[in-house]
């Protein structure tokens, strides 16, 4: 996913600009902390205590020059217009976010608020057309033939939560004023995966296994994850 974000920065921004990045449900500052190592300003909007302790604990390790570009605010995802005045920021993730969230539209119309003209939106959201796989591959037909006319799922944290259709979010995207750019398929090949699983040698031809079928039909139609891009007009 991160190579398919920068992809895409790649293609919008000139080489070199410093971008100002809001990560809504940063979690614990993965994403945002690398595109502060970049030399992006990061804002990361966190609710969970311990996320955001793992957040800062993280940062205060990295440079003095890093730890200056990114700031971490305590909050809903749900209030950015409470915390950032419109067209704040170039770029906004929300990455892992809308599966526990029962009603995104208005999450997803105050994320495109805050973004700039011609910026980015990147989310990251659980394939609700694929949510048959899972089960499928792991021979629990019941649970199969359930998950073709659901949009809910249990998720391995024992979490029930909802997916995303793309063709919905489609429909959103441009319903808000920051129409679907591109798309890829987030875990093609691996999502049955244990939790846990040792990280093979050959990890990165498995990256660019996976980061080829995530960009080309049928494969990332199936993908257990979609990676939205829509820029705001």
């Amino acid at each position: 996913m991160a190579r398919q974000l920068d992809e895409q920065i790649a293609g919008r921004f000139p080489v070199g600009q410093r971008l100002r990045v809001l990560d809504v449900g940063m979690g614990q500052g993965t994403q945002a902390l690398r595109l502060a190592r970049l030399g992006h300003q990061v804002t990361g909007l966190e609710q969970d205590a311990t996320m955001i302790a793992a957040a800062r604990e993280a940062l205060s390790g990295e440079p003095e020059g890093i730890r200056e570009r990114m700031r971490i605010i305590e909050g809903d995802g749900r209030d950015t217009g409470v915390h950032f005045l419109p067209g704040s920021f170039d770029i906004v993730l929300c990455h892992g976010v809308l599966m526990y969230v029962e009603e995104p539209d208005p999450l997803l119309a105050g994320l495109a608020r805050v973004l700039a003209p011609g910026g980015l939106l990147s989310l990251l959201v659980r394939n609700a057309d694929a949510l048959a796989m899972r089960p499928g591959l792991a021979g629990d037909w019941t649970g199969t033939l359930a998950a073709f006319d659901s949009v809910a799922y249990r998720n391995r944290l024992g979490l029930d939560v909802r997916a995303d259709r793309l063709e919905t979010l489609t429909a959103t995207l441009a319903g808000i004023g920051a129409p679907l750019h591109a798309w890829y398929g987030v875990r093609v090949f691996t999502d049955n995966a244990p939790d846990g699983a040792e990280v093979p040698e050959d990890v990165e031809t498995l990256l660019a296994a996976e980061e080829r079928a995530g960009r080309t039909d049928p494969y990332r139609g199936v993908a257990a994850l979609l990676h939205l891009c829509g820029v705001r007009g």
